[in-house]
Order: structure tokens, then sequence, then C-alpha cells
């Protein structure tokens, strides 16, 4: 039984651990949390007390960790990936389905391949209740044969997927599919807020809506959540879209392109923040849109 480790055991490190029980894998699980290692080996996955203990125990590692700071101190830090690949024949195929930033993915790949580790990127587009599902789409980057020789994690975890080339693509196709969701959930917040304010009902509304030509996968995904104002039980988070965000705006500035709509929503998650609903689903972006009033 092919044994694949999974690091970082939140929504999405969960959505994939989830998916490889069930296709078969054996499945080695750590995450700093205590309790999220607990909660993940009940899924059927075995806890590791270590990244280092994950890693030279599996034929694969997915990596599904918060940010580029997080992958690069996996990877590289004492007792990471390098460290185990140097002293052992073990050379697991790394899939990093953290949203990273494109460029800094891109180099850290250049500085550890020589160093055998084989890395490939692969960012998951969807929620996590999505992935879980198997409705998750995942966006390759990396070397064909690599893709290739992960194929059967690649087919329990995201069956439907699109290679884009070198490492960094996946994530700067990641950055940009966020974008375009990102907006339509902002449209979707604020005409509910909108239609309340007119004195029409949220979940009423969202039915018209629904069957209107704005219509939008979003409504089907976050318009309940946005509708019943039911926000803590996250499939994807306030401070995970900040994170994107951030990400896209620097990569923005970087190639001289202003994106007013975006600067406007990551103000609103900022302000989503700043109320403590960090940890939150990102449908919560409702409730920023309907704090701002006319005074």
């Amino acid at each position: 039984m092919t044994t694949v480790g999974v690091i970082g055991a939140g929504l999405m490190g969960t959505a994939c651990a989830r998916r490889l029980v069930q296709a078969g894998f054996e499945v080695l699980a750590y995450d700093v949390d205590e309790a999220k290692r607990a909660a993940i080996a009940k899924l059927g996955a075995r806890a590791a007390a270590s990244v280092a203990a994950t890693v030279a125990q599996s034929d694969a590692v997915v990596l599904a960790v918060f940010n580029t700071d997080q992958v690069e101190q996996v990877i590289e830090s004492e007792g990471g990936v390098l460290d185990i690949v140097g002293t052992s024949s073990r050379s697991p195929v790394l899939i990093c389905t953290s949203t990273c930033d494109p460029d800094r993915l891109a180099a850290l790949a250049a500085r550890v391949g020589p160093r055998g580790v084989r890395f490939l990127e692969v960012p998951i587009s969807g929620t996590s209740r999505q992935v879980a599902a198997g409705d998750g789409v995942g966006l390759v980057g990396g070397d064909r044969d690599l893709m290739a020789q992960a194929a059967p994690m690649l087919d329990a975890i995201c069956p439907r997927r699109y290679y884009l080339g070198g490492v960094g693509n996946g994530s700067r196709a990641k950055l940009a599919v966020n974008l375009i969701l990102g907006l339509n959930r902002a449209a979707l917040a604020e005409g509910l807020v909108f239609a309340e304010r007119l004195g029409l009902d949220r979940e009423a509304f969202l039915e018209v809506a629904r069957g209107s030509a704005a219509y939008s996968q979003v409504m089907d995904i976050k318009g309940p959540l946005m509708a019943r104002r039911e926000f803590g039980n996250p499939q994807s988070r306030v401070d995970q879209s900040l994170k994107d965000f951030s990400l896209m705006l620097a990569q923005a500035q970087a190639k001289g392109q202003e994106l007013p709509f975006a600067t406007v929503y990551a103000r609103m998650l900022e302000d989503c923040v700043q109320h403590g609903e960090g940890e939150w689903d990102n449908a919560a972006i409702a409730a920023a849109i309907a704090r701002h009033r006319i005074s």
C-alpha cells in the first residue's frame, strides 16, 4: 500500500486526507496542533509525531499549510524535508496544495530540486467541502513526468485538473481564479444586503437570484451561508482569503497592474479580521458589507 503523508491538518489538509483514505491509501498526517492531529486520525489516518517522521515513512507528501512562509519552513528548516531527503534513500514526491507567492515558490523549487526534493505544485480551486466531495480542481505546476508519477494520489484528491507548466504557474492561475471567485462572493453579498435593505427576505431573494441571469455557482456554495448568516463552521476562511488577496495585490503591483475591485474587497476582508471574524467562513464578507452604512 502506498503511504501518503499529509502535513497540515486544517480545512484543506483534512479534505485531502479524507479523499486519500477513501481511495485506499495509507495516510500519515502531521500538524503542529495536537487537537487537529487527533481529529484527522478519526478519519482513518495515522497521526505522525513530526514533519521528519511523516517524510521518512511516506512515498508522497501533501503539503497543506497556510502560506509560503510555512511551506519554506517545512522544507528547509531543521528536521524538515531537505534534512530527511539528504540523509535517506527515500525521496517522496512533494505535492504542495497551499496557495503561495508564485515567484517564491518557483525559487524554492529551483533551490531544492538539485538537492533531491521532487516538488510538484498543485493548489486546488474549491472549498474544503468541495474537495472532500471530489469536486476540487487541481492547478498543476512542475515537471510533467513527476505529475504522471503522482497521478494516483492526484486522482484521489482532485480528479479534475489542469497542467499549467513550470512551478509558479499553478499559483498564478490560482490567484487569478480566486480573484474572480472573491469578487463573485462580494457581488452576491452586496446584492443580498441591498435586497434586504429594500425590504426583501434574504433567503427568498437568494432563490430569485439563482433563477435569474445573475446566477453563479457561488450562490449555491456561499449563498445559503450569507442568507442565514451562518459563518462559524468554515469551508474556507476569511484570513485565508485575505492572504490570497494580499498576494494578488502584490503580484499586480509588481506587474504595474491596478486591481481596483480587489483592493476594495481586501479592505472588506480586513474589516472582518478587525471585528474578530478572521476564522469565520469567507461568506462573512456579507457581515462586513452590512456594517457599512451611510451615517
